[in-house]
């Protein structure tokens, strides 16, 4: 019975990164411009990023919110197959969860260069935690209205979550997952967040930049 839940898990954690790694970013861009995404990009969304925000803002906003949604349902999917339809324990959910945010930032399918993994965090916490999200995206738009950085706003947000699910005296694991989540995402984004920090100077730069940043134009 072990053995079975095991290779189970096994099972569903290798089947959430193959999900993960659905380069949607890349297929829509495909079918909507003939462009390759990894080629596309400006300072603001990251140079060949394979993510919804460089979609919306350098592709187009119909497309970008298609990468959204699909993104987001890789989250969902991802947790959903192993509580679902799987019956398996919570641990082996949370691990195909993680699988997939590492699937989408580290794709197979096409070279491991994808995108930065915020929507589907947001879908596998959307599925696991729906009450709690719903507070945390309460406070991303708070937080969206004093700096008008969305992408900012979401992530603390996200941080928010671990802060709530302390506080409802949920276990150690669950109530660090979210930040397991961020962590990974901020190794993708170490590079551009040291060459960020090189051209400011300071923290306070940095900082100040992140918050008062123009928004892109539309296209």
């Amino acid at each position: 019975m072990i053995l079975n839940t095991t290779i189970s898990g096994i099972f569903a954690i290798i089947l959430g990164y193959l999900i993960g790694s659905i380069p949607s970013a890349y297929i829509v861009t495909r079918v909507a411009t003939g462009k390759d995404i990894r080629t596309i990009g400006t300072g603001h969304t990251g140079t060949g990023n394979m993510g919804t925000r460089n979609v919306f803002v350098n592709v187009g906003k119909i497309p970008g919110v298609i990468v959204a949604i699909m993104d987001t349902a890789k989250g969902v999917g991802a947790a959903a197959i192993p509580q679902s339809l799987m019956d398996l324990s919570l641990f082996w959910v949370l691990g195909a969860g993680t699988a997939a945010v590492i699937g989408h930032i580290w794709p197979v399918y096409i070279r491991f260069r994808g995108g930065a993994g915020l929507a589907t965090t947001l879908g596998i916490l959307g599925f696991l935690m729906i009450k709690e999200m719903a507070i945390a995206i309460s406070f991303a738009i708070i937080l969206f209205f004093i700096s008008k950085n969305i992408v900012l706003s979401i992530n603390l947000s996200v941080l928010t979550v671990s802060l709530i699910l302390w506080w409802l005296g949920f276990p150690w694991y669950v109530t660090l997952y979210p930040v397991l989540l961020m962590l990974i995402m901020g190794i993708h984004f170490l590079p551009n967040i040291t060459a960020e920090f090189k051209k400011a100077g300071s923290w306070e730069n940095l900082i100040n930049s992140l918050l008062h940043r123009d928004k892109p134009r539309m296209r």
